[in-house]
Formats: C-alpha cells, structure tokens, sequence
C-alpha cells in the first residue's frame, strides 16, 4: 500500500488512514452484552444493532465510526453459570443473528482471506470466539465450535479451570494438566487461534512449552507499568513475540494505571476481584475513586503500554483489542468510535504509516495465516 510515512495528527486524518487499512479490534463481549439484556435475552431483532446504544459501548454506529474493519466478537459465559454448554450455544447463535439479521453490515470471517473481502465489500468482518472453556471436558467440544464457525479460543476467565490456571485465581495442581496440553494440541490441528488472555503466567508458559505454533494475548496491558495479575509480565511478552505471536493491548481502566489500580486493592482480593463480602455500592465508589485518580487521558495511557511492548519485542509482536463489555471504559477510550482518537495520537507520537498498519491489523492476520488449516485432517 502506497501511503506517507507521517501523516499530519488529526482525528480526520486517523480516521481516512482507518478507511484505507484494515484494524481488526481483537476482543468484545457484544454478543454476551446481547444475550444478558433483560428486555432481548439474545433476541438481536429485539435488540436492534443498528441503533445507538448509549448503555453499553458497541453497536452498529459506533462499529461504524470507528472503522473497524473486522471484530473478533466472542461468546463469553461467566464460569460459575449454569448449563455452561447450553449457554454458549445461546451466545454463540447471537453473533450467528448478526451475520443473518443485518448481512449488509456483518461479513462472516471464517478464513484469513475473509478479512479482506470484508474490506473491499464495505461490510464490518466478525470473526467468531469463545472466551473461558468451562464445561469443556472433552477436545471433541472444540471440533463443534470449529464447525460453528468459531476461530478462536481464549483458554479461561477469570477463574482457574480443572484443565488451567486463571490469572485471577488460585492456582490448581499443575499450571496446564495433561487435558490441557490436549486442548492445545486439538486447537492447533483445527487451526484455532490459541489466546492465552486470563491465564496465569506459569500457565502462559507451560502453554508456549507445548504449543508448536505462535500465540496471543488479545487483550492485556504490561504489568510492569501496572502490576494487575491479569497484565502481561515482559517475559511473557517476549516469549510470544519470540514465537511469533502477539500482545493486544487492551482498554480496560484497571490494566492501565497503576495509581489507579491501587485504588481498587482495599476492596479486592490478590486476585484483582471484588473481596467476598464488599458491597456494590462501596465497589462502585472505590471505582470511581480509581478513575478520578488517572494521571493522563486513557488514550495517553493505553499508548504508554503500547510503546513499552514495542519498545521490549518491536512492532510486529504487538495488536488492540479493547475488550469493550458494556461496562465503565476510561476517558477516550469510551466506546467502539473511539479508534481513530487512538490513533491520531499514535501519530501525534511519531508513529509511522506502515507500524500503524501492522499494529491495527497486519500483525494479527499474520499470526492467523500462521495457524489456518484449510482442511484439518483428523489423525489415526
């Protein structure tokens, strides 16, 4: 692509290099947002994604506004539901709603190639996930999400799973058990993208001991400059890029500033959650405190973690994934308009066309190519 190196900093600017690359935004709980609406219980025709929804922070018009070109959506289920299995299927069939309901704005991504023809049609490409494998007891659970389109698996939430160890939680008897390593091994034959966001780092590791191709993080910050257990420690970090992976910085306040951060920790645990027994009202007050205490603009303070991953494994280990959920987003980075804001003040810093490319969706499709299996072959 035949664009400048710099490109004068503006907001109108971002927006017309967005319309020209291609920004994969790599993470967004949309489709749970959908299915837990009280009114539309995963009725998207009910929900209506065309409209403006200013209780949450995705919809159509925003999508729109902030040229994303494609959306990994996922299907995340709390790991403490009930019918875990049952109601995965209901999420996963709202993202199934949005490619059918609107089909002039929603292109399905099944294949790397889908990205681009996305692109050239003028449409928003969804690529499907699953965030958290609860319920999962058998790899046979992962050839059906492959079939349902699914292409990539976060490996856990915020709670360790028989088979992984949670960032955000106690730690079983081995970091990744034998069933893990089989999970792994069946999501590399089926071509699934492996993100390791949620895992704990011993796991992250074990994780890249048995994987034979690159890996993610879709959406974590560096714990060194916020020391959140769910931030990326610079080991982890260099090791994925080593393997060719990627870290996709993420939005959400907590992972960005550690005064901020610091705010929160009388009412949670070690673990980074709500200690048992805190109230919502004091949880929301010490929230409040937290963003109050932010030292800089989220955009601001997003870039600071962007360009320490740069600066530790280069621009090609690096993407974004916001993790936009419904729920309280920092100042400038408040919903899904908000990218071209992001990256008029990459430029602002200096950034040049092609890392801006390589960042917004280069890097990723990269890693994707890498582990695409046309036809996964089943071995005897």
């Amino acid at each position: 692509m035949n664009t400048p190196d710099r490109i004068v900093a503006d907001d109108a600017a971002a927006t017309a290099l967005l319309d020209r690359i291609t920004l994969i935004d790599g993470h967004n709980d949309m489709p749970f947002v959908i299915w837990s609406d009280p009114d539309a219980r995963g009725d998207v025709r009910l929900w209506d994604a065309r409209k403006r929804h200013p209780e949450t922070d995705t919809d159509i018009p925003r999508l729109r506004a902030g040229r994303v070109a494609t959306q990994i959506n996922t299907a995340f289920i709390p790991t403490m539901i009930a019918h875990p299995i049952r109601t995965r299927l209901e999420v996963i069939d709202v993202m199934l709603q949005l490619e059918q309901l609107y089909p002039d704005v929603f292109h399905p991504v099944l294949k790397p190639d889908d990205i681009a023809a996305a692109k050239k049609a003028g449409k928003i490409g969804q690529l499907k996930a699953v965030e958290g494998l609860v319920g999962v007891d058998r790899v046979g659970h992962l050839r059906l999400f492959h079939a349902m389109g699914i292409r990539l698996v976060t490996l856990c939430h915020n709670e360790t799973l028989p088979f992984i160890d949670s960032a955000t939680d106690k730690p079983g008897a081995t970091p990744l058990s034998t069933f893990g390593a089989e999970i792994i091994a069946e999501m590399e034959r089926l071509g699934l993208v492996i993100d390791m966001a949620h895992v704990s780092p011993a796991a992250q590791h074990a994780v890249m001991d048995v994987a034979k191709g690159p890996v993610i993080i879709s959406h974590a910050n560096a714990r060194a400059l916020c020391s959140h257990p769910r931030n990326a420690p610079d080991d982890v970090i260099r090791r994925i890029a080593d393997k060719g992976g990627i870290v996709m910085p993420t939005f959400v306040p907590t992972f960005l500033e550690q005064v901020a951060y610091s705010k929160l920790l009388p009412v949670m645990d070690g673990m980074g959650k709500a200690k048992e027994g805190v109230d919502k009202a004091e949880y929301e007050a010490a929230r409040k405190a937290a963003f109050a205490a932010f030292t800089k603009n989220g955009v601001e303070l997003l870039i600071d973690h962007i360009e320490h991953m740069r600066n530790l494994v280069g621009i090609e280990g690096l993407g974004i994934g916001s993790d936009f959920y419904g729920g309280h987003n920092p100042p400038g980075l408040e919903d899904a308009s908000c990218f071209p804001a992001l990256f008029s003040a990459l430029m602002r810093r200096g950034w040049k066309t092609g890392d801006l490319e390589k960042i917004a969706g280069d890097n990723f499709l990269r890693v994707w190519r890498a582990v695409w299996r046309d036809t996964p072959a089943m071995t005897a």
